[in-house]
């Protein structure tokens, strides 16, 4: 544990460097820390930082740039907490009163608003379908030789899955494939659904048992959205690390491991290469998860550069992970 003085010049050289994204020196340590010491005081203690792995000098002579190490000490013992404008808290607000319909799009919109409230790729997972029983369903014909299966879930997730007729089906046999499946699906989840009751029409039997194939073999696992992956390249200067951020970005088996892995662990913030996903070593990710009536039903978080405004990602993900709990409490 660092004393009061040097955990007060880490954190302004985490701060500065936050800022400006430049080496930073003791002299300006000095004018900025409030500190009533000397400079030969703070390189002294920048030095011993350093030692200890808190701050590394870049290139001779020039300042120094705050380790993983650092982050973590400044996350977990003096970064001050963050704090919301008022214009920022009205825009949460208004979005979350206004997010009505599926819930797959408010998932994804949330995905936006996280990212560009923050400047950070934004990640949300919602929950999973394994957890949600079916509310209703229904066979919908859209042509001679198309219909479309909707299965609405209990946590307000839509399915739709396409079903191809080899044979044109008359309203009622329509009606009588929706009522079968019905009797077997209505309150249960999907892993809980059973083998096919036939019903004695063949035809209606067919397609019922192409349906539930259908619907009941999707893994159940949770949907990620990812939001403002494209802040990433701004984010970093070596091409390199912007293309294997962005392609990780687009793997949804490794994001939805990483918040679960996260998780598990009780991390909120990983930084750099603690969250183990090694594409994204020069990352942090800061995670909340979604409470809704008690339960976890999600996860909402940001991933960015090691260098992010730590304060500011947290309290932002705080909200927003605490407007859309109470949004998918209400419906």
């Amino acid at each position: 544990m660092l004393d009061e003085r040097k955990s007060a010049i880490l954190c302004a050289v985490v701060q500065e460097y936050i800022t400006t994204g430049q080496p930073v020196g003791s002299a300006h340590i000095v004018k900025s820390a409030l500190l009533n010491v000397s400079s030969a005081t703070v390189r002294n203690d920048m030095s011993y930082l350093e030692q200890e792995g808190y701050l590394v000098q870049p290139h001779t002579s020039a300042g120094r740039i705050p380790t993983d190490k650092g982050y973590r000490y400044f996350v977990d013992h003096v970064a001050p907490k963050g704090a919301l404008t008022q214009s920022t808290k009205v825009k949460v607000g208004e979005f979350f009163d206004m997010a009505h319909g599926r819930l797959e799009e408010t998932l994804q919109r949330t995905s936006m608003l996280l990212a560009q409230l923050t400047n950070y790729a934004a990640v949300v997972l919602g929950p999973k379908t394994e957890v949600a029983t079916v509310r209703s369903v229904q066979l919908v014909g859209l042509s001679q030789h198309h219909a479309t299966f909707v299965v609405v879930m209990s946590n307000g997730v839509v399915e739709s899955e396409p079903i191809d007729l080899a044979t044109t089906l008359d309203d009622g046999q329509i009606a009588d494939v929706t009522k079968q499946l019905s009797k077997m699906m209505v309150g249960k989840s999907l892993t809980e659904v059973g083998p096919l009751v036939l019903s004695g029409d063949m035809l209606v039997d067919e397609v019922s048992s192409r349906v539930l194939a259908a619907v009941t073999t999707r893994k159940a696992d949770e949907s990620v959205f990812v939001g403002g992956a494209s802040a990433m390249a701004e984010a970093f200067d070596a091409v390199e690390i912007v293309r294997s951020v962005l392609h990780t970005l687009e793997q949804q088996y490794v994001m939805v491991s990483l918040v679960r892995d996260m998780i598990n662990r009780g991390l909120t913030v990983a930084i750099g290469a603690e969250h183990g996903v090694a594409p994204l070593a020069a990352c942090s990710v800061v995670l909340s998860p979604v409470i809704a009536d008690g339960t976890q039903v999600g996860t909402v978080g940001v991933l960015g550069p090691t260098r992010m405004n730590y304060p500011q990602a947290l309290a932002t993900v705080e909200v927003v992970s605490d407007r859309l709990g109470r949004r998918l409490a209400e419906g």
